[in-house]
């Protein structure tokens, strides 16, 4: 079977039930197995789980599948990478349209006009948090219709920052939390951007996936905030930064607790200052916005005192 198809024969393979139904079904034997780690199912097991007219049938379907979307071994079909992730898909349902969620009330502060209180909704699938005094949108990410389903109120906004989270985490890596293909990220000054005049940031990021096109921009202080140093530097001093939706962190613009600077051009080296109490986290970032050093900060009688 010439396993070189174009994503338009790929997506023809799933037009009939039939062969949903085959991966629906290994997929249902994989969960009745996993106790044992068999992954594999025969060509009788599936004949006798599969509503099909006749082996040929079945032969016929299972060989359309093999080299796409399953795997063929001596013991029987398991699934490729492919399969994997498209029948997870099927099986959450996550092609259904999301119930509708909101609004919820919640914490965190409007990136444009700085009021605190924000509504969570959804808007075109999409979690939206919007602002109810400037009514323009602070922040948005993309949830499931599974998501949707097994959470609601602030357990789903709970969910969106564990998700959240997650995605920067291995985007720092130059992971892309989509495909898993590689992630570009460059600084750009916030300020040249239409959007500029009413976004307290000087500097943002643009991360760019080469493959998959996935595409996030953040204020660099809110990037370099996940970077292990200021992790842990949060953490010492009462926030949970993993644990705290990214909106919540626009009010530090608003207020000058977080700033970032252009510090050299040549090359381009940034600073960003993450203020807490009397202390500050130094991170100083070069062009592709990865951190090559920190300094931590003690403020006494107004003067910068350093400590290692």
């Amino acid at each position: 079977m010439d396993t070189e198809r174009t994503a338009a024969d790929v997506f023809r393979l799933l037009s009939d039930e039939i062969r949903l139904d085959i991966l629906r079904t290994v997929a249902r034997a994989q969960h009745e197995n996993r106790e044992t780690g068999v992954t594999e199912l025969s060509f009788s097991d599936i004949y006798e789980r599969v509503d099909v007219d006749g082996t040929s049938k079945l032969s016929y379907h299972l060989g359309e599948l093999t080299g796409t979307f399953l795997r063929k071994h001596e013991n029987g079909y398991a699934f490729t990478h492919a399969g994997e992730q498209l029948v997870r898909f099927v099986l959450a349902e996550n092609y259904r349209h999301p119930a509708a969620v909101g609004p919820i009330e919640t914490d965190g502060t409007c990136l444009h006009c700085g009021e605190a209180g924000l509504h969570a909704t959804l808007h075109d699938q999409y979690f939206l948090l919007q602002c109810p005094a400037c009514e323009r949108p602070s922040f948005s990410y993309n949830v499931t219709p599974a998501q949707v389903q097994a959470h609601d109120g602030p357990a789903l906004i709970d969910a969106v920052i564990g998700d959240l989270a997650g995605d920067l985490l291995k985007m720092r890596q130059g992971v892309c939390p989509d495909c898993a293909g590689r992630i570009d990220t460059e600084v750009f000054d916030a300020r040249e951007v239409p959007v500029g005049n009413t976004v307290p940031a000087s500097f943002a990021t643009s991360s760019e996936c080469k493959q998959c096109l996935r595409f996030l921009s953040l204020p660099l202080t809110h990037a370099a905030a996940y970077h292990p140093e200021s992790v842990v530097f949060h953490w010492k001093h009462g926030v949970d930064i993993m644990g705290t939706g990214l909106w919540e962190f626009h009010h530090h613009l608003h207020d000058g607790q977080w700033t970032a600077d252009r510090v050299d051009t040549d090359p381009d080296e940034y600073r960003v200052e993450l203020r807490r109490d009397s202390a500050s986290l130094r991170l100083y970032l070069d062009e592709d916005a990865a951190v090559t050093r920190t300094e931590h900060v003690k403020q006494r009688d107004q003067n910068d005192r350093r400590s290692r």
